[in-house]
């Protein structure tokens, strides 16, 4: 005997909801949505056309795809056709690929992803599934949706600029002895600027049209021979203007997308190229992506950004600038890899925001083992007396402050330093051991103080039972939610190009991991 199975017959109840689990992911979905305030949604309001889908339908239907590691747009309404839940969260719509890459894309769907964020960790807290005592914060690279060989590097750039600088001062100065051209008062000695340029080719076609003219009046074949000659040259000088004007404005253009990175990609110009992870073969992909900053508590992604820079220092101030203005306050303690540990950051944590930054500095570790505190050519060994401001070498000679320095790095941050030199380094049997200075030059040490007031201030930080016990957390709680990201859920590559869409999809991804981690603990 078999149980009943008709295909012919109409099976009640009719509902999605009664034939999903009720601990379903889409649940949760479907109450995180509907916990964004309505006002959050008033953007998407158009009082002509054709009415649209509701946001908060079109909302949930992608965060529910996404956390099915679903990510094209064709294969979501693929879902909205055979998927229960997808189904009933849709309440019977089937909006078409279109409108849904389109949806996801919007600028104005930033703002809806940034409120899932909020909403989400003030369920956590009510929940009291995180204590909001620390914040973990570390990035990865992501690889942008665009091709690896269509690159563009800033040194290619300047190299290639300078010689359309030198080839149209040549042609400029040819044109002057030739007297071709008047003399124009130029912008600056240096280069031609590209008005300067246009005005010169404007020029040369002028010089030219009068030699066509000529020819066309003159009935000698003489004549005329004589007058092509003479047109010849400005000929082939205005043919070269008009490509050096072309290469410059393709140049100048280049100079403006790049910024202050040193590359991109002609298919994503806002994508940079970066160095990623080694792949299965241990080859190192340079590849062009975007460097993914997120903030973690309780293996909980509660903030998220893009940037273009590959390196991690750079990005810990904008990251907390853009945290404190879109998702929460910022709690006691920012805690971060040694990534992260530079001047800038530390005086950005302790003076300005007043927090503690449980960050380490790239030589903690190194620091810590028995050979580096043996070592006596190592500065930090040797004896200082506070009391003349000197400094004992290992060979026993002192080291007297002469000079305060200054040095200011690319983002306009001012580091002060002291000199220190060493009364006589000649003779000295150490020498080649303790300095790479030049025979007839002596010794001379650079000292930070803020900077060793900081690093003092980190390892007691990290000595210290609390605190240190905070910091052990990071690799279990940050860690894990990138091996989620790209593991699991299976997103290691933008489906979208340009930054402000690649952000979309990453709140969309990252909002995923969270719903399917919530959903399991349930």
């Amino acid at each position: 005997m078999f149980k009943n199975y008709n295909m012919n017959q109409l099976v009640l109840p009719l509902d999605c909801e009664v034939n999903i689990q009720k601990n379903d992911i889409a649940f949760h979905v479907h109450h995180l949505v509907e916990s964004i305030p309505q006002e959050a949604f008033e953007p998407f309001l158009r009082n002509e056309g054709c009415p649209a889908y509701h946001p908060r339908m079109m909302l949930k239907i992608i965060l529910c795809a996404y956390t099915q590691s679903v990510f094209s747009g064709r294969k979501i309404e693929a879902l909205l056709k055979d998927s229960l839940r997808m189904m009933w969260l849709a309440q019977g719509y089937e909006p078409s690929y279109r409108t849904i890459n389109r949806f996801r894309v919007q600028p104005e769907v930033k703002d809806l992803i940034r409120q899932c964020f909020v909403q989400f960790r003030c369920q956590l807290v009510e929940e009291k599934c995180i204590d909001q005592e620390a914040v973990f914060i570390d990035g990865t690279k992501i690889e942008a949706n665009a091709n690896k060989f269509t690159f563009v590097w800033k040194k290619s750039i300047e190299k290639y600029h300078q010689s359309v600088i030198e080839k149209s001062n040549q042609l400029y100065s040819e044109l002057l002895e030739n007297e071709i051209i008047p003399e124009i008062k130029r912008e600056s000695d240096e280069q031609l600027s590209l008005e300067e340029l246009t005005q010169y080719v404007q020029k040369v076609d002028e010089v030219v049209t009068e030699y066509d003219k000529q020819i066309e009046a003159s009935s000698d074949v003489i004549e005329r021979k004589s007058i092509r000659s003479k047109r010849k040259y400005p000929k082939q000088v205005r043919k070269q203007l008009m490509d050096l004007v072309l290469r410059k404005q393709r140049y100048q253009k280049a100079f403006e997308i790049l910024g202050a990175r040193n590359s991109y990609s002609k298919t994503d110009p806002d994508a940079t190229f970066m160095r990623m992870k080694d792949d299965y073969m241990k080859n190192g992909q340079l590849k062009a992506g975007y460097n993914v900053q997120i903030a973690t508590e309780g293996q909980y992604a509660l903030a998220y950004s893009l940037f273009s820079n590959p390196t991690d220092t750079r990005t810990l101030i904008p990251f907390l600038d853009e945290i404190e203005q879109h998702f929460f306050e910022l709690p006691e303690h920012i805690v971060a890899d040694a990534g992260y540990g530079s001047e800038q950051n530390y005086n950005d944590l302790l003076s300005n925001r007043n927090r503690e930054a449980l960050i380490t500095y790239n030589m903690y570790v190194k620091e810590q083992k028995k050979k580096h505190k043996q070592n006596i050519f190592n500065p930090d060994n040797w004896q200082y007396d506070e009391v003349t401001d000197t400094y004992k070498c290992p060979n026993q000679k002192r080291l007297e402050f002469q000079y305060h320095s200054v040095r200011k790095d690319r983002t306009g941050f001012q580091r002060e330093f002291k000199v220190y030199g060493c009364e006589d380094c000649s003779g000295c049997p150490l020498r080649s051991k303790c300095t790479k200075a030049k025979e007839g030059s002596n010794r001379k040490l650079m000292i930070n103080e803020k900077w060793e007031q900081q690093k003092e201030y980190v390892r007691a930080k990290l000595s210290d039972e609390k605190t240190s016990a905070i910091y052990r957390k990071r690799k279990i709680d940050v860690e894990p939610v990138f091996g989620f990201l790209k593991a699991n859920l299976r997103f290691t590559r933008f489906s979208v190009r340009g930054k402000l869409k690649a952000e979309n999809e990453m709140g969309l991804a990252l909002m995923a991991v969270n719903l399917r981690k919530f959903t399991a603990k349930k």
